[in-house]
């Protein structure tokens, strides 16, 4: 007698994350946004000039045919610009939100399933990294080491954003600790580290995913504010370091200069908007509970 066997309703995690994602509208217009913003990015300076030569006759030029944005206070292209300045703020957020998650996840996991003095070790140290405020420890490291490399950047930004997420991650492990198939498995004595890996991580999944991209969000929002400080050497194009020049250079009282202040946080709003309205389908799309609703 033939055997049959029902086919699988995805492909694997990502069919699974694609099937979440365009379940939804919100959740695919906000994939549209990231993929769109991600070209223009990372594709787009395939298509410009990289060295955007300055022009001194056209300092402050309105936008037209040819500078479609017009020109910024160097006389340089605004569209190139903007175009040439998102793949750091972009990148600095990927990297820095996952030195975020995994210090989180690792400490929190442990913190909440080994509990007794690791716990409390833990917990007084993310108490003692909360109790001094995110924006003045991160000007403070930036300020001793002033870098213009995005990986140590990265490290700055992910270095003091953990905390909060520690002790999220950690009640998340407590609540799971007490279920029957963690107890079955403690029973089995597969071992702690088989037990979070094999066990509770994957039943966390989505939670950790959701708060990755939000990480992502913080960070960018934090790499953009270090530039309009001042605190990062402007050495590359970096919608930051676009909104900075604006503000030194009184942008915002010529009409003409409007461009070059707002296009750098329009492409920051759009990529927000697009990771947060994803979060939602990918919850559904991570998370059995909600998978089948």
């Amino acid at each position: 007698m033939a055997v049959t066997t029902a086919s699988a309703p995805a492909t694997g995690v990502w069919g699974t994350i694609w099937q979440g994602i365009t379940r939804s509208t919100s959740g695919f217009i906000g994939l549209c946004l990231v993929l769109g913003v991600l070209l223009f990015s990372f594709v787009g300076p395939l298509f410009v000039d990289p060295a955007n030569p300055t022009d001194v006759t056209r300092i402050w030029g309105a936008p037209n045919a040819e500078h479609w944005l017009g020109t910024n206070h160097e006389g340089k292209d605004t569209f190139t610009q903007l175009v040439l300045g998102g793949r750091e703020p972009i990148w600095v957020g990927f990297v820095a939100a996952l030195i975020t998650v995994a210090i989180a996840v690792v400490l929190g996991a442990v913190a909440g399933y080994v509990r007794g003095r690791i716990d409390h070790f833990l917990l007084q140290v993310t108490d003692i990294t909360m109790t001094v405020p995110f924006i003045v420890l991160m000007l403070v490291i930036a300020s001793f080491y002033r870098t213009s490399s995005p990986l140590v950047v990265s490290f700055i930004i992910g270095l003091v954003t953990w905390p909060f997420l520690m002790r999220s991650i950690r009640a998340q492990v407590l609540s799971l600790k007490e279920r029957e198939f963690i107890e079955a498995a403690r029973l089995q004595d597969l071992g702690t580290a088989r037990i979070l890996l094999v066990e509770v991580l994957p039943n966390m999944a989505g939670y950790i995913f959701i708060n990755f991209i939000i990480a992502i969000t913080n960070a960018i929002y934090a790499v953009v504010g270090m530039y309009l400080l001042g605190l990062l050497p402007s050495t590359a194009d970096n919608w930051g370091l676009m909104i900075q020049q604006a503000w030194d250079n009184n942008a915002f009282l010529l009409p003409q200069a409007a461009p070059f202040l707002i296009a750098p946080m329009v492409m920051i709003m759009l990529f927000q908007i697009g990771l947060v309205t994803m979060t939602r389908s990918l919850e559904q799309a991570l998370n059995p509970r909600l998978r089948d609703r």
